[in-house]
């Protein structure tokens, strides 16, 4: 079968990219229409505002309000195209410029996260397909475990016991590396569970195939059969989720970041939801959509790099 030109298959993935924002978008903006309640008296505070009628009328002429909703709609994505995520009700700003400093905190919760979590995949991965089967079995135990632990009970089990009564690190952020521990561990360990399910499964896969027992009959050991053979083969499907993981992390740091009180995307959104701040949830909403995209996009590159190198 003839593989398709390069150049062809990276537009393909930027046309499905560009696709994927678009349908988050518009469903983003589809759900806070339906939302009950009046935008343009959230513009202006909230019920409790006791805005006049003509204070309404002038909100909803100014952001457009009072236009149908394809209207709406339409000009909605006109400004995205061009940058532009409007001025967000409750802050009074542009959304790019309330988004801007909260990103940093929350790419760094969500990365130290990410590295974390691989990092304890990898040793519960190979500590599962290892010869010890009391191992293995503890191994397994501990990432059936850690894959089903609530986010918002670990972070409390995490404060209780290492800022409470160890006092090792502060329960709430205060802008130090220290500060950082806790919110990491509580995103990384539930994520490094289902890592390491996956790798296990992609591992123990390839130590069944024929060219690692051709390996073993030529006196490779089982730290060299894991390592040199069946690793690669374990990153893949690994590699595979860690779009998915970038999602479930920042989906996460909207509990996390609010349980440690520390700024961020997460704690952003959840304030512009309980405000019906509609410019700013869907500035936020697009903004993790991109960095999903981003990272699946880096995922698919290291599968193919990783592949190729498994079939050498």
């Amino acid at each position: 079968m003839r593989q398709r030109p390069w150049w062809l298959a990276a537009l393909w993935r930027v046309g499905g990219a560009l696709a994927a924002l678009w349908l988050v978008a518009t469903l983003a903006f589809v759900v806070l229409q339906a939302l009950p309640g009046d935008q343009a008296e959230a513009a202006l505070g909230g019920p409790g505002s006791q805005a006049s009628a003509e204070a309404l009328a002038s909100v909803r002429q100014q952001f457009g309000l009072d236009q149908p909703l394809p209207v709406q709609y339409g000009h909605y994505l006109g400004r995205l195209v061009t940058g532009d995520l409007g001025v967000s009700y409750s802050q009074k700003a542009p959304v790019v410029e309330v988004i801007g400093p909260l990103l940093a905190p929350t790419l760094t919760l969500a990365v130290a996260a990410l590295a974390v979590a691989w990092v304890l995949a990898l040793v519960t991965a190979m500590v599962a397909t290892g010869t010890s089967r009391l191992a293995a079995r503890l191994a397994n135990l501990l990432e059936l475990i850690a894959s089903v632990l609530p986010g918002f009970w670990l972070a409390a089990i995490l404060i209780i016991v290492f800022a409470t009564q160890l006092q090792w690190f502060p329960p709430v952020s205060d802008g130090s590396l220290r500060g950082i521990v806790l919110p990491t561990l509580a995103l990384a360990i539930p994520l490094a569970g289902y890592l390491a399910q996956t790798m296990r499964e992609g591992m123990l896969s390839a130590l069944d195939s024929p060219f690692a027992q051709a390996a073993q009959t030529r006196g490779e050991g089982s730290w060299g059969l894991r390592v040199r053979h069946a690793l690669r083969h374990g990153l893949v499907p690994g590699i595979n989720l860690s779009g998915w993981a970038f999602g479930y992390l920042i989906s996460g740091a909207v509990v996390i970041e609010t349980v440690f009180a520390r700024p961020g995307l997460g704690r952003a959104l959840l304030s512009a939801v309980t405000q019906r701040d509609v410019p700013l949830v869907l500035g936020v909403t697009l903004v993790c959509a991109v960095g999903y995209v981003l990272v699946t996009m880096l995922a698919d590159a290291l599968v193919a790099l990783v592949d190729r190198r498994s079939a050498a």
